[in-house]
C-alpha cells in the first residue's frame, strides 16, 4: 500500500514537472495589440466583417489586412474607438459590410417553433436552447443580436426586437406573441 502511494506520488510529481516546463517552453505569446482591439469590437460574431468572428477581424486589423470600418455592429462609435487606439482616422462605415443599426436581440415564438434545430446550429454564441422536436428559446442576455438564425427557419418562428436603450429599463422588451384561442362549442 505504502509502495502504491510512494509510486502515485512520484509519477505526480514526474508530471508535474514536465508539464510546468512545456508551459514555460511551449508558451505562446498573444499580442497585445490584438487583445485591445478585441476588446472594441461588439463581440456579435456575426462575420458581416468578412471574418468568421470578432477575433479574427482584430488579428487581420491588427496585421494591417483589414480596415477598421468593416463592423457594422460596432458602428460610427466602434471605428472612432479603433482609429484612437491605432492612431488612424476615422472612416465611414464601408456599405459593402452592411449598415449600423440599433442593438437587437431575437425571440422565438415558441408556439410556432418545430424544434428543427436548424437555429441552434446557426448560432454563433450559443444562445438558442432547445432539443430535437421540441420548442426552442433564447438567452436573451447571451443573444448578441447577429441575425443568424433568421434565415435557416423553416417556419419564421424566429422575430427580431429591438434593445431598450434606456439606462433605467436595461432588459430587452418581450414580443408581443398572438394567443390562438379555440371557441368552444
Amino acid at each position: 500500500m505504502l509502495a502504491s502511494i510512494i509510486a502515485l506520488t512520484a509519477l505526480g510529481t514526474v508530471l508535474g514537472l514536465g508539464l510546468g516546463w512545456a508551459a514555460i517552453k511551449l508558451r505562446v505569446e498573444s499580442d497585445p495589440v490584438v487583445e485591445r482591439i478585441d476588446t472594441l469590437l461588439p463581440q456579435t460574431q456575426c462575420g458581416q466583417c468578412g471574418y468568421p468572428g470578432c477575433r479574427p477581424y482584430a488579428e487581420a486589423i491588427a496585421r494591417e489586412e483589414a480596415d477598421i470600418n468593416q463592423c457594422p455592429p460596432g458602428g460610427e462609435s466602434g471605428i472612432r474607438a479603433l482609429a484612437d487606439l491605432l492612431g488612424r482616422e476615422p472612416k465611414p462605415l464601408n456599405p459593402d459590410n452592411g449598415e449600423e443599426k440599433p442593438k437587437t436581440v431575437v425571440v422565438i415564438d415558441e408556439q410556432r417553433c418545430i424544434g428543427c434545430m436548424l437555429c441552434i446550429q446557426a448560432c454563433p454564441v450559443d444562445a438558442i436552447v432547445g432539443a430535437a422536436k421540441l420548442m426552442h428559446t433564447v438567452i436573451e442576455s447571451e443573444c448578441t443580436g447577429c441575425d443568424l438564425c433568421l434565415p435557416p427557419c423553416p417556419v419564421d418562428c424566429i422575430n427580431v426586437v429591438g434593445m431598450n436603450a434606456d439606462i433605467l429599463n436595461w432588459r430587452s422588451p418581450k414580443p408581443r406573441l398572438a394567443r390562438r384561442f379555440t371557441v368552444l362549442p
